[in-house]
């Protein structure tokens, strides 16, 4: 028989004992922590599960009919047709349509924004943001509607320039062709590249051009050297927003032009309605796989631009 040690003649737990109910408390700081894990996945889960509904589910539904025929084979022939003839047309006129679309719309939204972020009035400042936000979602049958009534062969505006000998129809001007649809598509272009700028103006602290200017540094120098250099992943990103918006546009265009231009969206929805050719239903996926394709890029690109601007925007 050993002696009993202090620690058992006073009942206290021995260096390798557990305590009562150490155990329990161990379990429940675990299932906490797991908890606490779990939070933010359980808040994201309703967006995620309406995000897949909304988008992963038709995208999937595209490719899928994309690579297969009427009969259901799979088949390489729809995406071989949209190579050539009219489809590929309707990308080359499409493409052009963004890149002009944003461009412009792009430098012209820029100056406005540079305009109003220098601007001492508070008012100003918040009317041009509350417009920029309506008309940048303005579009569709409401916007061609307005221009038709404005700038239409009967228009308002046409009927104004007319009496003073300068209706533009009578030099050339056609509001249904494709430079139609670039001029109404300005119109909500140039609005929502002023919302997306007006963030990347205030990035640019008036520290760095009071520092520029106690070295000596002209404004050409300091935008050349400061401004543009910083603003410059920006105004990319921003054109590249813009590009996305003008290459994937549908209701404006075709309630303009009534499918006599030949851009890839409105092919879409003629093959999808047979309006062209029955059975063709799944060429149109085919030309929507490639739209598919050609926003994906963009919006990487966009991503790999927007990293880079986002370190002037902390």
């Amino acid at each position: 028989m050993f002696p009993a040690t202090s620690n058992e003649l006073s009942g206290a737990p021995g260096p390798g004992a557990q305590a009562p109910g150490a155990g329990g408390d161990v379990a429940t700081s675990r299932l906490r922590g797991v908890g606490r894990a779990l939070r933010p996945v359980a808040a994201m889960a309703p967006f995620s599960l309406y995000s897949f509904l909304g988008l992963g589910v038709p995208i999937l539904a595209v490719i899928y009919f994309a690579f297969h025929s009427e009969q259901g084979h799979l088949t390489l022939g729809n995406l071989r047709l949209i190579t050539h003839g009219s489809y590929m047309l309707g990308f080359e006129n499409s493409i052009l349509l963004a890149l002009i679309t944003s461009i412009i719309p792009g430098i012209l939204g820029l100056v406005l924004a540079y305009a109003i972020a220098t601007s001492r009035s508070g008012f100003l400042k918040r009317l041009v943001a509350t417009a920029s936000g309506v008309l940048a979602n303005f579009g569709g049958i409401n916007l061609t509607f307005m221009f038709i009534a404005t700038l239409g062969s009967t228009g308002i505006l046409t009927g104004w320039l007319s009496a003073i000998h300068l209706n533009p129809w009578n030099f050339g001007f056609n509001l249904y062709t494709f430079y139609g649809v670039v001029i109404v598509y300005m119109y909500f272009q140039v609005p929502l590249m002023v919302l997306v700028i007006t963030p990347a103006l205030g990035g640019l602290r008036p520290s760095w051009r009071e520092a520029a200017e106690n070295m000596g540094a002209s404004s050409w120098r300091y935008w050349r050297h400061v401004g543009i250099p910083v603003l410059m992943p920006s105004v990319l990103g921003g054109m590249l927003l813009l590009f996305g918006s003008g290459f994937a546009a549908y209701a404006t265009a075709e309630t303009l032009t009534a499918g006599t231009v030949t851009l890839a969206p409105i092919q879409i929805g003629s093959l999808l309605a047979g309006n062209q050719l029955a059975g063709q239903e799944n060429v149109g996926y085919a030309v929507g796989l490639g739209m598919f394709m050609v926003l994906a890029l963009t919006m990487i690109l966009y991503g790999l631009v927007r990293r880079r601007a986002s370190k002037w925007l902390r």
